[in-house]
This record gives C-alpha cells, sequence and structure tokens, in this order.
C-alpha cells in the first residue's frame, strides 16, 4: 500500500465535500439521537456541560448528572456562586475529578471575564478554564453556527475511516492533518453546522463503532475509503498503548458518635479535591496507626477500583470507637499526616464529595 501524505489526505477530502457533508445533514435530521436533554436547545451552557461530563463518560451515565446540576446550578452564574465542595459532591461518582474542578474555575471565569455570556466563538472559548479545542468547536457549532469541526474520539474514527487515514493519531502532526481534512468537508451553510455536528457524534455512537460497525446503513458506505479497501476497522490508527497499573491502599473507617473521620484529597491526582477515609500505603501503616486499637478494627471486604490507568485495590477497617480520648489521639495521628481531615456526621454524607467506593461504604 501506498504511503499517504497529509496533502493526499486534504486532496481526498475535497473530493467528497460537500456530498459527505449534505449525506450526514440529511441522515441526523432523519435517523440521528434527537432524544438527548442538551441537544433541546442551543444554549451554550447545557452545551458546555454536556461536553465536559461526556469526555470520557458513556451518555447513559452522564443523563443523571446532567439533571442533577441542572436543578443545582440553573445557569452558569449559579454555578460559579457555589462552593467548590458543593460542586464535587454532586460530580462524585463521575469521576476525571479534575473536570469538576475546571468546570467550576470555567463559570467563574464567565461570569468575571465575560459578564456571564459564552463566548461566541471556537478561538475565545478555548481560553476558558478546562475547554480544549474540540469542547470549544462543539460549543461553537452547536451554538453560534460557527463552521468548525470537533475532533473527539467517535470523530476520529469516523472521519479516519471514511477518509482512510492510516497514520497514527497520538502523533500530533497526524492528528492536525486529519483535523485540517475534517475542516474541508463542513457543511457549507453555517445554519447546517448543529445538525452535522451531532451527525458525526451520532454516526460514531450508533453505526461507525469501534468493532463491527454497520457499513450497509452508513449514508457514507459508497463514499466510504475504509470500506473501500475492505477493512474499516483498521482506522483509526493510535499507536501509542497506555501502560496499566495496580496500587494498593489500607482505610482506616473510623466512626466516633454517629460521625466518620474523612480527609480532603490534594487537588491534583486522582480523587482530587474530594473526602476519603485516610488512605494508608501498607497494612503494616494502618497497625502502627491504630496501635493497640488495631485488634478491634473489622476487616471489610477488599475493593478493587478500576480506573483508565490503575487497578486500586482498596482494603477498608471499620472500627467504632468507644470514648473520646479513643477519638481525640486518632484524630491528632491523622491530623499530623493530612491537616485537612475531620469527623464528619453520617447523617450528612449524602451532601459530601466522596469517591465512590467510599460512598457506597459509607451512604450505601
Amino acid at each position: 500500500m501506498s504511503v499517504r501524505t497529509a496533502d493526499d489526505l486534504l486532496r481526498d477530502a475535497q473530493q467528497v465535500s460537500p456530498v459527505l457533508a449534505e449525506r450526514l445533514v440529511a441522515w441526523q435530521r432523519l435517523e440521528g439521537r434527537h432524544h438527548l436533554p442538551w441537544q433541546k436547545v442551543q444554549d451554550p451552557y447545557r452545551v458546555w456541560l454536556s461536553e465536559i461530563m461526556l469526555q470520557q463518560t458513556q451518555v447513559s451515565t452522564v443523563l443523571g448528572y446532567f439533571d442533577r446540576f441542572l436543578t443545582r446550578f440553573p445557569d452558569v452564574a449559579a454555578l460559579a456562586a457555589a462552593p467548590q465542595d458543593e460542586v464535587m459532591a454532586l460530580w462524585a461518582g463521575l469521576g476525571y475529578y479534575s473536570r469538576a474542578r475546571n468546570l467550576h474555575r470555567c463559570a467563574q471565569a464567565v461570569v468575571a471575564e465575560h459578564g456571564g455570556v459564552f463566548p461566541n466563538t471556537a478561538a475565545v472559548l478555548q481560553t476558558l478554564p478546562g475547554i480544549g479545542p474540540s469542547t470549544a468547536s462543539a460549543i461553537a457549532s452547536f451554538c453560534f453556527n460557527e463552521r468548525i469541526s470537533i475532533m473527539d474520539g467517535n470523530v476520529k474514527r469516523v472521519l479516519g475511516r471514511v477518509l482512510a487515514w492510516g497514520e497514527d493519531l497520538s502523533v500530533k502532526g497526524h492528528e492536525r492533518a486529519l483535523w485540517a481534512a475534517a475542516q474541508q468537508v463542513l457543511p457549507e451553510r453555517a445554519e447546517d453546522m448543529p445538525a452535522y455536528t451531532q451527525g458525526l457524534m451520532d454516526l460514531g455512537a450508533t453505526l461507525c463503532t469501534p468493532r463491527k460497525p454497520a457499513c450497509l446503513t452508513c449514508p457514507w458506505s459508497d463514499l466510504c475509503l475504509g470500506r473501500r479497501d475492505g477493512d474499516p476497522e483498521r482506522f483509526p490508527v493510535k499507536g501509542r498503548k497506555l501502560v496499566r497499573g495496580e496500587r494498593e491502599s489500607w482505610l482506616p473507617w473510623l466512626e466516633w458518635q454517629a460521625q466518620v473521620w474523612l480527609q480532603q484529597m490534594p487537588e491534583t491526582g486522582v480523587w482530587g479535591g474530594l473526602w476519603t477515609l485516610p488512605l494508608l500505603e501498607s497494612e503494616a501503616d494502618l497497625q502502627s496507626l491504630l496501635g493497640a486499637l488495631a485488634g478491634r478494627a473489622e476487616a471489610q471486604p477488599r475493593s478493587k477500583h478500576v480506573l483508565t490507568h490503575l487497578d486500586w485495590w482498596l482494603n477498608p477497617r471499620r472500627l467504632v470507637l468507644n470514648d473520646a480520648l479513643e477519638a481525640s489521639v486518632l484524630a491528632e495521628a491523622l491530623k499530623a499526616r493530612v491537616p485537612s481531615g475531620r469527623w464528619v456526621p453520617l447523617n450528612e454524607l449524602a451532601n459530601w464529595g466522596l469517591p465512590a467506593p467510599v460512598k457506597r461504604w459509607l451512604v450505601g
């Protein structure tokens, strides 16, 4: 097979434009998804919120969180004014917690720097915290009809296949070449941009799936160079493989007078900004912390918490304290490790930002 260059890719994109866009817009309006709540209005707040939540997260998971966020924070000003802990509490369980911190910072920036109104171009949207080029393009194309292409995982697959771009997309230059080609196949009419952008997402989610794509029912079936080559599933190419790690922690689950001891995680890293049971690196550390009380600690089932890059084994040990002296001694020992720790009433935990496994143990 001959080597294709970025110029070849651009030429092929120009050859199928504008037919590619016309077919996709027509297909989306008839066959695409129309039930998602952020599709009902061209509201940049709702589109932005959905785009951030949908990063590496399934639509079915996002729907409940999206509704809860809108109920509590109906507009960007309400989100900006909220305490970060409240934002984190609503986000808890959705994962990738830096998204929630950036969401809060972005809302504050929109209010402080733009009068509570989202900018109407992708270029300016990208200057806001947590909004990258593809998210900025989604907001601009959906809400302001800007002729600019998104480039999320689904779109890389769909356009990579239809244009048979076989270069490694983990290389930034190859991804930029595909994005330049994506700009060539946009609809000629700006008012078609919302349907086109949604169509790219819908095609990747429903027909042009990672495995066993439904090529026969695809609106681009006869135009798809990947299908013509006989192996559309080999596109897109991403050579860099994620190396998974493994970690193990021991968590003292201390209760005293209907309270539990929690510590707040640093803003960076796993569970950033959330409140959790203390995390110790070894069982020996746990024994050292509890001292003579270690024998009373009840072992809870070992839990495997699966992250994108890590399998994290969690070993909780529950200890109900009998008196104020025990509680005071352990609190001082834990504060020496993590000063942010504190006793939290058990009946208030539903309103705290807890990691999913900790929330299952403490709240149910």
